[in-house]
């Protein structure tokens, strides 16, 4: 595709998307920056729009601007409902961090599955999804089936309904691989946790802004995803969660609090719960990371997902056309599925001696990202990263890994 540099540049130049960076804070002393899909770009007006909200908002308004603030969630929701996960208004809520947002869901799902004592998920499903599902086992006394899929492709639909049955009460596993990229098949796998009875829950964390979901296509129960990879929502900016409208009523999540109570100003005795999605909330909204985030989603809906997603498979494309030209022969191992359709936007490549590399790499002005023992992750965000900064990236690589 582009082994010369300036054939990158002309991939560049009639690449769609190239005015998208320019909405970016992007440094001048030529960083490349290949993290994108752990940390995304700061947003140009994310930037203006916290300095309105601090100064008008919070400075002038004072408690007044909660007659606006307070809808935020749920505004941001709808609007990552709408262009990012193909769901209906009222079913996207956004929430805390993505690990209190799946606990949360999490134990919704295992209440409302009385009498089943197991959970089925994968070895290599995102590490916080693992340890909240060790730690409710332990709690309550159930059991993880574990999964071993592909180390590459992911976990398959044959490997799924293996390990299905009538006591499993929930299904979880991530859309994308935070490892190899691999795309599970949503459809398929939520349609196999449904024939068993189970309620099935979906981390779209590296999937959420790079690859097309569709949850009410599919049916899917529950999701939960993170804003702050390829949504650009800041660091540590919240989680959004989503709840199939139909569950809404049935399910109850198990941090109470005033802000998912009915009449939350009447301040009553006793708890009383929204009777809609709002239910899911549990403390106070943090505005600042809110108005942060709801600037870099907007971005990406304003964009749209398919022409993230077209842009995405030709970064990883030439990335993994210039592994197989550079470093295959200094000994790497794509990682990653061939297929693009079957990959999200980023890559994984191991090398013996990839700690070292990344180090060098990082120190050199390429930043991408080392996953124990011997991985590096090579992320390629569609709306910042351009085919230059892959050609790059990548042979920069391949200089250190021929040392």
């Amino acid at each position: 595709m582009a082994l010369d540099r300036d054939q990158a540049l002309a991939l560049d130049a009639a690449d769609p998307l190239r005015a998208a960076r320019d909405e970016f804070v992007v440094q001048p002393d030529g960083l490349v920056y290949l993290d994108g899909n752990s940390l995304g770009r700061l947003p140009k007006r994310t930037i203006a729009r916290l300095q309105h909200v601090i100064s008008d908002e919070w400075g002038r308004g004072l408690i007044r601007s909660w007659d606006h603030w307070i809808d935020l969630p749920g505004q941001i929701g709808d609007l990552i409902a709408r262009g990012i996960v193909g769901a209906q208004p009222g079913e996207v809520i956004m929430a805390e961090s993505t690990t209190i947002a799946f606990y949360k869901l999490c134990v919704a799902a295992l209440d409302a599955r009385p009498g089943r004592t197991t959970i089925v998920t994968d070895r290599d499903n995102f590490p916080t999804d693992r340890y909240v599902l060790e730690g409710l086992a332990a709690q309550r006394g159930l059991t993880i089936r574990w999964i071993d899929g592909d180390p590459v492709e992911g976990p398959q639909p044959t490997d799924v309904v293996a390990a299905l049955d009538d006591d499993v009460a929930l299904l979880t596993l991530s859309h994308v691989a935070y490892t190899s990229a691999a795309i599970a098949d949503l459809g398929a796998i939520t349609a196999l946790g449904h024939q068993a009875g189970a309620l099935v829950l979906w981390d779209l964390s590296h999937s959420g802004g790079s690859v097309p979901v569709e949850l009410s296509r599919h049916d899917v129960d529950l999701a939960v995803g993170c804003t702050y990879k390829y949504l650009n929502g800041g660091p540590g900016a919240p989680a959004y969660l989503y709840v199939r409208d139909d569950l809404q009523r049935s399910l109850r999540q198990p941090i109470w609090g005033w802000w998912g109570q009915q009449d939350m100003f009447e301040m009553g005795q006793g708890y009383d719960p929204q009777p809609d999605l709002r239910q899911f909330l549990s403390g106070t909204a943090p505005v600042l990371q809110l108005v942060a985030a709801q600037e870099g989603i907007s971005l990406s809906v304003e964009v749209g997902i398919d022409a993230i997603r077209a842009k995405g498979m030709a970064l990883t494309a030439l990335a993994v056309e210039l592994i197989d030209e550079w470093m295959v022969p200094l000994g790497a191992t794509l990682r990653s599925p061939r297929d693009p359709s079957r990959r999200g936007s980023h890559v994984l490549v191991h090398h013996r001696d990839a700690r070292r590399i990344c180090t060098d790499m990082v120190a050199s002005g390429v930043v991408p990202d080392f996953r124990q023992p011997s991985a590096i992750r090579i992320g390629l965000a569609p709306l910042t990263t351009s085919f230059a900064d892959v050609w790059d990236g990548m042979r920069r690589f391949a200089d250190l890994a021929a040392r």
